[in-house]
């Protein structure tokens, strides 16, 4: 059976790196299809001397990577690019037969990051300092933007090529170096675009990855050669890392969970708002952070049009392997997580919320060992609730209904996340009131997934994001570089000042 490794300095290796016999460095993790689930490959867990080997092969790349003129940097971005292009296919598959995800799912999710490395080709100007002249008697003054040194992307496994170029391609053109610790449970496709850098003429050094665990995330937190982390996941962990990472005075930001809340106006236009919210809310599997999970309708006539017309229409929803383009999403990522997610729907089943759809236990002809849940729709849900308080992380779409578009905000704002969110209606008062007073993150008006392109950032408020930069765009090169302010005075020949001790004005 395949063993997936790591790669550092420019090599694979299989296993871990190790200087003695400890059977420790020779952990592995079972990595499965989750349409079948079988076991299809093991991927070797770093120990935490594999770990520092690759710190230290990124630390021994900085100078010299820093020092490359920020144009040669970008060159490389772009035969990147190329290469991803070029290899599509290969990494949608990898992508596919680890994660579950549908592969024109996977294409599009490669396409966004694809998008992120276009904004890191664009390194000479976003690296442009400023530039100021007589700011006082033959005093000129300017800022540059510096890297940071080693930085490392601890990355989840529900977009295993997106997000880590959320974070590397931005910080390598920025003149860092980086390691990455991917999701253990579908880590070829990021083994894979890491290599492809080095086709595409990166040094050595300067991108390494390693698989792992908690080990491997505790030893980047500690390790003082690693100047910041960007981390995406869950709420609880990305509150846990920043607080590691800040005491040990790493720069830090750290992506939480979401609970994304779509409101229905009385006004919208059903039909539409049906076909956003299947994508929205089952896309993927609902494995997404920008998931709709809760539609907050607003009226019973809103409620019941919209449950009705959903109830149709999931019924022709299709689930099953990756390679079926026919298909509308795949598995989940565990078979631990199936349960999880069903365990959810039976809470809201008892705790008095409408089953009016349910995914529980669907047949999928020759995959029965999958880890499948298909679309499920459940009404009445009210914030009381688990199923409501919790990110369910599945294809489960939950209508909660209220009286007013005000009450509709403040479940929106009461809520402890506040990643993603979306009104449908026709009211244009409406949806700019939304926008104004809504307290999360992004924003969209009749766009259910509002995703921010890659030359603006992505990133939520309250207990979705920790730390103050959100990630890619121009917050990622406030991130991924310090500003320095340099002043400097050549007097003119022969002219001497005398001793001053009042502060400069």
């Amino acid at each position: 059976m395949t063993t997936i490794g790591h790669f550092i300095n420019g090599e694979n290796y299989a296993e871990n790196i190790s200087l003695n016999s400890n059977k420790n460095d020779t952990r592995t993790q079972a990595v499965y299809n989750p349409a079948t689930g079988e076991v299809t490959k093991q991927v070797s867990l770093a120990s935490k001397q594999t770990v520092e080997h690759a710190i230290a092969a990124a630390e021994q790349a900085f100078p010299a990577w820093r020092n490359t003129p920020a144009i040669k940097r970008a060159r490389i971005m772009f035969r990147f690019k190329e290469l991803l292009e070029q290899n599509a296919d290969t990494i949608c598959q990898l992508i596919g037969e680890e994660h579950g995800k549908i592969s024109h799912d996977a294409a599009g999710e490669l396409q966004r990051g694809i998008e992120n490395v276009e904004f890191a080709c664009a390194a000479p100007e976003l690296l442009k300092g400023e530039h100021s002249k007589n700011v006082g008697p033959n005093i000129d003054s300017w800022s540059e933007f510096q890297p940071l040194g080693v930085v490392a992307g601890i990355t989840p496994f529900n977009f295993p090529a997106m997000v880590p170029m959320w974070m590397f391609p931005l910080a390598i053109v920025c003149g860092n170096t980086f390691v990455l610790k991917p999701s253990e449970r579908d880590p070829s496709s990021t083994l894979l675009i890491a290599q492809l850098l080095k086709e595409a003429g990166l040094p050595d050094g300067v991108i390494n990855v390693v698989n792992g665990d908690k080990e491997a995330v505790d030893t980047l937190l500690s390790d003082e050669r690693v100047k910041a982390v960007s981390f995406v996941g869950s709420t609880p962990v990305a509150e846990s890392i920043y607080s590691q990472a800040t005491t040990n005075g790493k720069r830090c930001q750290a992506l939480g969970g979401a609970k994304n809340h779509a409101i229905v106006m009385p006004d919208a236009d059903m039909e539409n708002t049906v076909n956003q919210l299947l994508g929205a809310a089952f896309g993927s599997s609902g494995e997404r952070c920008m998931a709709l999970s809760v539609a907050v309708a607003v009226g019973d006539e809103a409620a019941d049009a919209l449950v009705e017309r959903m109830q149709k229409a999931m019924q022709t929803l299709a689930i099953g392997d990756y390679s079926n383009v026919n298909n509308d999403f795949g598995p989940v990522i565990t078979k631990a997580h199936q349960e999880k997610v069903n365990g959810f729907i039976s809470s809201a089943e008892q705790q008095g919320a409408k089953i009016a759809v349910d995914g529980r236990n669907p047949n999928v002809v020759g995959f029965e060992n999958g880890f499948f849940v298909g679309a499920t729709l459940i009404d009445h849900v009210s914030k009381e609730m688990d199923s409501y308080r919790a990110e369910i992380f599945g294809p489960v779409l939950q209508v909660v209904r209220v009286k007013t578009m005000e009450e509709a905000m403040q479940l929106i704002n009461d809520h402890e996340y506040g990643n993603g969110t979306c009104i449908f209606t026709r009211d244009g008062e409406a949806a700019r009131y939304f926008s104004d007073h809504i307290q999360v993150g992004m924003v969209g008006i009749n766009v259910p997934l509002p995703v921010p392109v890659a030359y603006h950032s992505f990133g939520g408020w309250k207990r979705s994001l920790f730390g103050d930069l959100h990630a890619y765009g121009p917050d990622g090169v406030r991130f991924y570089t310090k500003r320095k302010t340099i002043t400097q005075r050549w007097p003119s020949s022969g002219v001497r000042e005398g001793v001053s001790f009042s502060f400069p004005s």
